[in-house]
């Protein structure tokens, strides 16, 4: 296929906010490509090139951008510059200047050129990286190059999440969702929609279905819900392992030899960022081959204890990473097994994975099992409960133990119990920003005052506004909340947003904040929840707890049911009180 065709179809879909007709156009797109090419674009509407976890991406600025545009149309720079500040969009000033027209370019043949772009490296690669760019700009019509600039720079804004992609495999191949679970199994296992859609296309169903584990390829994380106390998990699940919930990185690492790879709970490779946990798995991982989970923490080795998250986080960095590791050294409580030397762990029992991970850990200073209990016993629960408080942690984790581990799931398999405070809620959540409000009174100077908030609906593939929040930052944190958010600001409501309220500023739904709110109210102007003729859900005095997590991708932020179940369940401490 042409790229001049799929430009259209990328028309097609900026132009509709209805999820069902954007499967339905993506699903007649991938049947009118090759499996090479289904491969190709199901990346390139996630504006990458290759998987999340590997480790290709452009690194072009706006002003790069630009700078190609001007060769191409043989403007200067400056021109250029000025015309995209009055238009706000690269993409929309390379379509007007640009002009009409059909490229010729095939779509293999412009993804072999953008990934020539992105691996472009050493002495004079920004310069040829422009290059290349505009040279490909030449050989492309405007509306060619509208969507070339948006992918290059990260903001396609077509509003296509994972679950739609999804969707749109299964009508492709079947004409209806109902092979779903049989694709997102598969992807759930190799977090790679490429392979998922190249393998579908070209082998079959059955290829899917025979999809396994493997080294190297990061494996979607089992993810915990919610409950109150301690009773109400023993009455859901009966005998549990009980581990305290560590408040830092979540790891999965994968041994392969001496090869290790660390990836982070959004599937990003941060193998770099932590060379002692390399270093710590080589030495203590006691097999060739091997995938565990864990949770890593900056430990104070005066001190004998644990740093909290705010200083944790300083570990992830690009740059200066030896010096910060010799202050910050991480420890990582393993947790989980899901393969060893050719065996997949993940459908065995909890019990059975956690046995074979405690004879895998060899003693050492970097790597150690978490420690557990099994019981069946609400007080002996309560009691973990409250020595992982009293230790500086966040709460506890109880597992089923005959549970498999389910990638990419969240459910009663695994249970989170955090320390509450009376009169908040029992959790704080993540939520998505989607906006922001021009600062008003004292805040006016800054130029933000406070953020439209929301949580994710996996069913919809949308985000759902559930609060506007105030507080909870420094006047220093305002101005660098700021000056992110004003460069993935967009003029319209993105399409995977749902609200009914309308902000100063929209922006791309990209950054995830731990919020604190005292508790969850129904709301009349919140989507979160709200069904036609009822009224949605909100954060009482929400406040920010925790600066952007840069360990959550938007669709990781809580999503719809669980602040419904949420809504439950302090209803239930209310009643109790």
């Amino acid at each position: 296929m042409k790229f001049s065709e799929l430009a259209d179809y990328f028309e097609k879909l900026e132009a509709t906010t209805k999820r069902n007709e954007m499967v339905a156009l993506l699903a007649e797109l991938f049947k009118n490509l090759s499996p090479e090419e289904v491969e190709k674009v199901a990346y390139l509407c996630q504006e990458r090139l290759v998987p999340n976890y590997e480790k290709i991406e452009f690194g072009m600025s706006e002003k790069l951008v630009a700078k190609s545009l001007a060769k191409a149309l043989s403007k200067d720079e400056e021109e250029v510059w000025t015309l995209y500040k009055e238009i706000g969009d690269l993409g929309a000033l390379a379509q007007r200047y640009i002009g009409e027209g059909k490229g010729e370019l095939e779509i293999l043949d412009v993804y072999n050129r953008l990934m020539e772009i992105a691996t472009t490296t050493g002495k004079g690669s920004i310069e040829k990286k422009t290059d290349r760019l505009a040279e490909l700009f030449s050989h492309l019509s405007g509306k060619e190059a509208k969507y070339i600039s948006r992918i290059v720079l990260g903001r396609l804004r077509l509003g296509i999440g994972d679950p739609t992609i999804l969707d749109a495999f299964s009508y492709a191949y079947s004409g209806d969702k109902s092979l779903r679970p049989v694709i997102e199994r598969a992807y759930n296992l190799c977090s790679d929609l490429g392979l998922v859609g190249f393998t579908l296309f070209s082998k079959g169903l059955d290829a899917l279905r025979d999809f396994k584990v493997q080294v190297g390829k990061p494996i979607r994380m089992a993810l915990a819900e919610r409950l109150p106390s301690a009773e109400e998990i023993i009455s859901k699940i009966g005998r549990c392992s009980v581990e305290p919930k560590f408040d830092g990185f979540r790891c999965q690492i994968h041994k392969d030899g001496d090869n290790i790879k660390i990836f982070s709970r959004n599937l990003e490779d941060n193998t770099e960022m932590f060379p002692d946990l390399v270093e710590g798995a080589r030495k203590q991982i006691g097999a060739e081959k091997a995938i565990i989970e864990g949770e890593a923490l900056a430990f104070n080795e005066e001190a004998q204890e644990f740093f909290p998250f705010q200083v944790t986080v300083q570990r992830k960095r690009k740059y200066e990473i030896e010096t910060v590791m010799a202050d910050l050294p991480l420890k990582l409580f393993a947790f989980d097994l899901l393969y060893v030397d050719g065996e997949d762990y993940t459908p065995k029992p909890y019990i059975e994975r956690r046995e074979k991970l405690k004879s895998l850990i060899l003693p050492g200073d970097v790597i150690m099992v978490a420690d557990s209990i099994i019981t069946e016993d609400p007080k002996e629960l309560n009691l973990f409960f409250e020595n992982a408080i009293g230790s500086g942690l966040e709460g506890i984790v109880a597992k089923r133990v005959d549970a498999p581990y389910q990638a990419g799931a969240r459910n009663f398999n695994w249970i989170k119990l955090k320390r509450s405070y009376k009169g908040e809620l029992t959790d704080t959540v993540d939520l998505v920003i989607l906006g922001y409000y021009v600062g008003r009174g004292a805040r006016t100077k800054l130029g933000i005052g406070s953020l439209l908030a929301g949580v994710y609906d996996p069913e919809s593939d949308t985000f759902k506004t559930v609060a506007k929040i105030g507080s909870g930052l420094t006047e220093e944190e305002w101005i660098k909340m700021k000056g992110l958010l004003d460069e993935i600001r967009v003029d319209n409501k993105p399409s995977r947003v749902v609200s009914i309220l309308e902000p100063d500023i929209w922006v791309e739904p990209k950054y995830v904040v731990e919020v604190r709110a005292d508790e969850i109210t129904r709301s009349p102007v919140h989507t979160a929840g709200k069904d036609e003729g009822e009224l949605g859900y909100a954060l009482r005095f929400p406040r920010v707890e925790k600066f952007v997590r840069i360990d959550r991708k938007p669709e990781d932020a809580t999503t719809v049911q669980e602040i419904l179940e949420m809504y439950n369940m302090q209803k239930k401490v209310e009643v109790k009180e």
